[in-house]
C-alpha cells in the first residue's frame, strides 16, 4: 500500500473517531440513577418572575413560586416539590403543582395539577409507572383519571426540569440527554441540554454571579435555542429566555429571591 493511500485511510479513521467521540459526549441520564450534585437541591423557595418581551416592551404575566421540601411519605424519605402561580390582571389565572419524587435519583412518583380560570377549577393527578403515566384512581374530581400513555423509556417530570438541571454535573462541554414528559401531555421524548459556555450576570446593587451557559432547542433544530443561566456553584436558575415561535421576542423567567 503505498504512503498516499495509507495516509488516506489513516485521515478516514481519524474523522471516524472524531463523530464517535463527538457523539458519545452526550450523556444519557437515565431514570433511577443517582444524580451526580442531588445535593445542590436543598429545602427552601425561590421565586422568578414571568414575562414577555417584544423590542422594548416588557410585559409581566406573573410570580412563579417553587418550594423544594423533603418529607416522609408512607414511610419513606421523599422530595416534595410544590409550584404555584399568582398572576396578574382583572382576572388573573392560577395554577399550582405538587409533586414527589424519589431521594437521590429524582425519580418522579406523582404528580398533581390544579388550576382555576374564569372561575372554573380543574383538577388532574398522574402517577408515574415504570412503562407509563396514568391517572390517580383515587383522586377525587380528578379529570385525568383516565389517563395512560406509554412510557417506553421511564421518564423524568418535565414541571421540575429547574430544578433536574440544578442536580447534574453542569462543566464545560457537558451535554445531557434526558427522557422528559409533561403530566397529561404526549409520550415521553428525549430532550438535549447542553453547557454552551460560561457567562456572568450582572445582579441589582452591581452584584455579578458566574453562570454556566445551557441551551436546549426542545427538538425543534430549525427554531432558536431557549437559553438559561445556572448560577455556577449552587447550580440555582438564575434567568431563562424562550424564543416567541414567530420570533418577535421572548418569554423570560428571572429570580426575584
Amino acid at each position: 500500500m503505498s504512503l498516499a493511500v495509507r495516509s488516506a485511510f489513516l485521515a478516514v479513521a481519524l474523522l471516524a473517531g472524531s463523530g464517535a467521540a463527538a457523539q458519545a459526549a452526550v450523556t444519557a441520564v437515565p431514570v433511577g440513577q443517582p444524580l451526580a450534585r442531588f445535593a445542590n437541591l436543598k429545602p427552601g423557595v425561590h421565586r422568578y418572575l414571568r414575562f414577555k418581551q417584544t423590542g422594548d416592551t416588557i410585559r409581566v404575566a406573573d410570580v412563579w413560586t417553587r418550594e423544594i421540601r423533603f418529607e416522609d411519605q408512607d414511610g419513606k424519605r421523599r422530595m416534595h416539590i410544590v409550584q404555584h402561580w399568582d398572576g396578574v390582571g382583572a382576572t388573573p389565572s392560577d395554577r399550582q403543582l405538587d409533586s414527589w419524587f424519589e431521594v437521590g435519583t429524582f425519580r418522579p412518583l406523582s404528580h398533581i395539577r390544579r388550576s382555576q380560570k374564569d372561575g372554573v377549577s380543574k383538577v388532574e393527578g398522574f402517577v408515574f409507572q415504570p412503562d407509563r403515566i396514568v391517572g390517580m384512581k383515587d383522586l377525587a374530581d380528578n379529570a385525568a383519571k383516565d389517563f395512560d400513555v406509554a412510557s417506553p423509556q421511564p421518564s423524568f417530570n418535565f414541571e421540575t426540569d429547574m430544578e433536574f438541571i440544578q442536580a447534574l454535573p453542569l462543566a464545560a462541554g457537558y451535554e445531557a440527554s434526558i427522557v422528559f414528559t409533561h403530566p397529561g401531555g404526549g409520550p415521553p421524548a428525549a430532550y438535549v441540554f447542553k453547557v454552551a459556555g460560561s457567562e456572568t450576570l450582572d445582579l441589582p446593587g452591581g452584584g455579578k454571579v458566574d453562570c454556566w451557559l445551557v441551551t436546549a432547542d426542545y427538538n425543534r433544530p430549525e427554531t432558536p435555542v431557549t437559553r438559561f443561566w445556572f448560577a455556577k456553584g449552587s447550580q440555582v436558575m438564575i434567568k431563562q429566555l424562550s424564543p416567541l415561535p414567530d420570533g418577535s421576542g421572548v418569554i423570560g423567567k428571572t429570580l426575584l429571591y
